[in-house]
């Protein structure tokens, strides 16, 4: 989003949603945050292949759209913690059912992409949230 007249004119609904929860770490981190709310490093151990910068961009991302909040506790060490917000847990529907849309179709993806030899777009990442079939 360049400028103003973008975030106004997002043209479909589907847009304003893809455009706060896409991309390969929101879906994932909002799934655990609906878990209750974790720490920086917490979410680091969770995503091993995350960098530290593209993590701290999609917590700031997601900050930014009011889906999360960041808590700074004033204590020596300084701890941070990020949660849900009411409007992020209105998302909740959203995420559970994106869980098991996951759960139940994983193999079939896998196995289509094998058969179309397409590349595996980093499928290892397909298992990165923990959750068992």
């Amino acid at each position: 989003m360049d400028n103003k007249t973008d975030i106004i004119n997002f043209g479909c609904p589907v847009t304003v949603t893809v455009d706060v929860i896409g991309g390969k770490w929101k879906g994932v981190i909002l799934y655990h945050l609906t878990e209750g709310p974790k720490r920086f490093n917490e979410l680091r151990r969770l995503f091993p292949r995350i960098t530290q910068r593209m993590l701290t961009l999609q917590l700031r991302e997601l900050e930014s759209d009011g889906v999360i909040h960041r808590e700074i506790y004033k204590e020596i060490p300084p701890r941070v913690e990020y949660s849900l917000t009411e409007f992020g847990e209105s998302l909740r529907p959203l995420i559970v059912l994106m869980r098991d849309w996951g759960v139940t179709h994983e193999k079939t993806v896998l196995t289509n992409r094998e058969t179309n030899n397409v590349m595996a777009r980093n499928s290892s990442s397909i298992s990165s949230c923990g959750v068992e079939a």
